[in-house]
């Protein structure tokens, strides 16, 4: 008998018939033999409406009562579903965040879990109860109610499953795992059985949507099996392991492909090449909140450096408005940048014991044509930045160089 924590996001919940086709996957684990807690979201477009429903009272969100306004929408989930599997002759009960012991530090919208007082929740889970857990929110210690952001329920059910030692943590979505790539620009993607959790860390904060980089980052720390599985389809999804060697015994060096589209490049050229001059630039964008990705600097003959990086696309405006007010001001050096660019990155624990990966990148993408404007490489991580238009033609031609259309991963 396993304890296992099983998480549902919103689309899986998302009507009443979502809501009993869950119920049926949970009976279906109990009945096993398995002791079950569950960790639902809000119904899918549930948290927008209500978040509309403040922007309509006011231009300010409130945080404190922003999160007391939209904490409600998987306070429904919770009861729906305990009600739906008690139908069914399941002993289910609901549990809000606050119910289920999950204190956060005071960031409203934004707070992070600092502490689970699991023991409530073990006594009914040893008691032969199904606890329904809303995701997504805590108490702080001021005895408010508090939401962990986007996509904040699978950090919950990671967190609830570390604070239990749960065998494993099961993210139920509307897909059946983690792919090589992206199955809608690679029709040949393959769905991998196992991948380690530095590589997934490096997919979820390169673009891939599969899983919230938060949530990769819990389970990692207190070593929690995850696993990423379709609420709609049997299969046993995605394992995401600590244990290398078992996932890239006989398997391709590169175990995947991410990209990402929102971004955008500020080039600064002609400044001052002295001590600061990084922090003269890179400052006033880090002051505004605003997130610098990719960094080159490039030092000319005359004492002058240019400084290239790349920004969310949603910043690009805030962060250029940002650069030419300070350029004035220093009453030197010249900005330009561009919106139209993409970041495509392989990723690959085997990397580490291989050499000619990025050669062998950078050929791929010159029988294409594609100039690259930018490399970045870590450990097991190598990145590109291409004018947009090539991103499928790049992302296509890798995966087959990388022998990843041929991966025996489903």
């Amino acid at each position: 008998m396993a304890l296992v924590v099983l998480k549902f996001g919103g689309t899986s919940v998302g009507s009443i018939d979502r809501i009993k086709n869950v119920a049926l996957r949970v009976k279906k684990f109990f009945c096993e033999g398995h002791q079950v807690l569950v960790v639902v979201s809000a119904m899918s477009g549930e948290t927008n409406r209500l978040l509309g429903l403040i922007d309509e009272l006011s231009n300010n969100r409130h945080g404190r009562e922003q999160d007391a306004v939209v904490s409600t929408g998987e306070q429904v989930t919770i009861g729906l579903l305990a009600i739906a599997l008690n139908n069914i002759g399941c002993r289910a009960k609901s549990f809000t965040g606050w119910q289920a012991g999950i204190l956060t530090d005071e960031v409203h919208s934004k707070a992070r879990i600092e502490q689970i007082n699991a023991e409530s929740l073990k006594s009914e889970v040893e008691a032969g109860v199904i606890p329904i857990i809303a995701g997504f929110q805590g108490l702080t210690e001021a005895n408010a109610i508090s939401t962990l952001g986007r996509g904040g329920s699978d950090t919950t059910a990671v967190a609830v499953a570390a604070a239990l030692k749960a065998d494993e943590c099961q993210i139920f979505t509307d897909v059946d795992g983690v792919y090589t790539t992206d199955p809608r620009v690679v029709k040949s993607a393959q769905r991998m059985e196992k991948i380690t959790f530095e590589e997934m860390l490096e997919m979820a904060s390169l673009g891939s949507k599969v899983l919230q980089i938060r949530a990769v980052e819990f389970a990692g720390k207190y070593k929690v099996p995850l696993r990423i599985r379709s609420t709609f389809d049997e299969g046993e999804g995605t394992l995401i392991t600590l244990d290398e060697e078992e996932v890239h015994l006989e398997k391709p060096i590169i175990s995947g492909i991410a990209f990402n589209r929102d971004e955008a490049k500020l080039i600064v050229r002609g400044v001052p090449d002295v001590p600061g001059a990084a922090y003269s630039i890179l400052g006033p964008i880090s002051e505004a909140n605003i997130e610098v990705d990719m960094i080159v600097q490039n030092v000319a003959d005359d004492n002058s450096t240019d400084f290239t990086f790349t920004v969310h696309r949603n910043d690009y405006v805030k962060a250029k408005e940002i650069l030419a007010e300070r350029l004035c001001k220093l009453e030197q050096g010249s900005l330009s940048g561009t919106d139209d660019i993409c970041k495509i990155s392989l990723v690959g624990v085997g990397m580490r014991s291989h050499a000619g990966i990025a050669a062998k990148m950078f050929s791929v993408l010159a029988e294409e044509k594609i100039n690259i404007q930018m490399i970045s490489t870590s450990e097991i991580k190598i990145s590109v930045v291409i004018n947009e238009k090539y991103l499928e033609l790049a992302v296509r031609a890798l995966h087959t160089a990388f022998e990843l259309d041929d991966k025996g991963a489903a």
